[in-house]
């Protein structure tokens, strides 16, 4: 079919894309800046329109030809009356789609009885459902309570309050139960639909197998993450309002956004009926293995390579649709410290990476090696195995080779060398260097980056006291390491 996605910039708009194009559809994005698509691995195989969906000669043009129409367009974003902006681009794409001819409208909703006292937020969500559905096009409304996985908004708040509070005071909602559902699987719906016919004009609630609380999921994602499980006190006293303040405060999540979310909490979330496992039938991944895919593509891309450039395919070829997008919002993807480092050599690419090779070891760490040296005497004194491993080969590495307390995790030569720390740490921490020709083609630059990731509290701690001897052990490391390959180059040209 020519499917038109709507939100394709957005976290599931994103992740959808490929997955249509997986199953042979061909597929149009609108975007109001276009450019913001340029980035992603599939921007070749689809046509982008340049739309705004409160613009009707924009959104007619973008619709035109489109046998089916994805509805991903949300408008919470911290800003007044995103109920009404929500309901008015529903009626316009709804209008847009009858005008074309387009035989399906497929919406992404939120669950909740329309008998409970529904939340702002999913008041809204069940809103847009009814207006896109009050016309002539066939609308197949999904709904799903929180979706688990990286870059999720449900799955980064769960996880900061998680990671950062070993103590929680939490309101009543706690023990609201919801049935989460892992991102790989709400797209499979969203997929699913269009191939079976008697899914139109249905609403479809979809979860994962597991009903739990609020407080057992984190629970589960603190035993899964390895942090201990945590104490967790409700109390009558906190509203929403005040809850959302506080999650704007120990997480990364915005105030606006945490606040719609929070208020959505009191409200049970859980699957009523079977449609979906009828019409549509799959098993579903439980919520611990959806958190911990979650948590390794957070661990496994977000820190050790980059949240944006790093993509990891399925047996078949395509993307795994838990990777991290560059379409995913900056605060999403874990917790990062980074110190970054920058030194420029005369000397060629090949020369500087091969005396980075030879870091560690006998050669030490540059002028300030006497902090790694107390660094690892304190490594070992909690049972960590310090400096004494040295290193295999005072030049070579390879992936797996130890170095001192670290660990080779990738070589490509001449442009990487990532090293994993094997010291005892509130988290897990590495040591990049990037290799690049020198813009002006007169040498190279040499960029190192030392990257930790916290775990709990204490990881924040730890890199808050560690910072000030940590910047002053490996300071003057990037230009000795730049300075002495110009050396080398030299004699070796002499």
């Amino acid at each position: 079919m020519r499917v038109l996605v709507t939100g394709a910039t957005g976290y599931i708009g994103g992740r959808l894309v490929p997955e249509l194009l997986a199953r042979g559809h061909e597929v149009r994005c609108v975007a109001r800046t276009p450019d913001k698509l340029d980035g992603r691995p599939w921007r070749d195989q689809v046509e982008v329109a340049e739309c705004d969906v409160f613009d009707r000669p924009s959104l007619d043009a973008a619709v035109a030809g489109c046998d089916a129409v994805y509805f991903l367009i949300h408008s919470m974003d911290g800003e007044d009356a995103f109920a009404e902006r929500d309901r008015q681009a529903a009626a316009n794409v709804r209008d847009a789609c009858a005008a074309a001819g387009v035989s399906r409208i497929v919406y992404l909703g939120g669950l909740g009885d329309e008998d409970d006292d529904l939340s702002e937020h999913l008041r809204s969500r069940h809103e847009v459902g009814a207006v896109l559905a009050d016309g002539p096009v066939p609308v197949t409304e999904l709904r799903a309570a929180i979706i688990i996985g990286s870059g999720s908004a449900s799955f980064e708040m769960l996880r900061n309050l998680v990671e950062v509070l070993p103590v929680m005071t939490t309101p009543r909602w706690v023990g609201t139960r919801v049935q989460p559902i892992g991102v790989r699987d709400v797209l499979h719906y969203l997929c699913e639909v269009l191939e079976v016919d008697r899914t139109a004009g249905q609403v479809i609630g979809v979860g994962g197998p597991d009903v739990m609380s609020y407080q057992e999921l984190m629970q589960v994602y603190a035993e899964i993450s390895g942090l201990g499980r945590r104490l967790i006190v409700p109390v009558p006293v906190l509203t929403p309002g005040l809850s959302s303040l506080w999650i704007g405060l120990v997480t990364p999540l915005p105030p606006g956004l945490a606040r719609p979310l929070v208020e959505s909490l009191v409200n049970e979330v859980v699957v009523r009926g079977d449609t979906a496992d009828r019409l549509m039938p799959h098993e579903t991944l439980p919520f611990r293995e959806t958190v911990r895919l979650a948590l390794e593509r957070v661990q496994d891309l977000d820190v050790a390579t980059t949240w944006a450039g790093a993509t990891r395919a399925r047996r078949d070829g395509s993307p795994d649709p838990e990777d991290p997008q560059t379409s995913d919002p900056g605060w999403s993807g874990g917790t990062v410290f980074t110190d970054r480092r920058t030194a420029r050599s005369a000397a060629s690419p090949e020369q500087l990476f091969a005396t980075v090779c030879e870091v560690g070891g006998d050669r030490g760490y540059g002028r300030r090696d006497w902090l790694l040296q107390v660094r690892g005497v304190a490594d070992r004194m909690v049972g960590g195995v310090g400096l004494r491993r040295g290193r295999p080969h005072p030049s070579e590495l390879a992936v797996g080779d130890q170095v001192d307390f670290w660990r080779v995790e990738a070589v490509d030569r001449p442009h990487l060398l990532r090293l994993r720390a094997e010291m005892k740490l509130p988290g897990d921490a590495w040591l990049e260097f990037r290799v690049r020709p020198a813009e002006d083609g007169r040498g190279s630059v040499l960029e190192q980056l030392t990257r930790f990731h916290p775990k709990g509290l204490s990881g924040r701690l730890y890199w808050g006291a560690s910072l000030p001897l940590h910047r002053l052990g490996f300071a003057s490391l990037a230009d000795e390491l730049a300075a002495d390959a110009a050396r080398g180059a030299a004699s070796t040209a002499g």
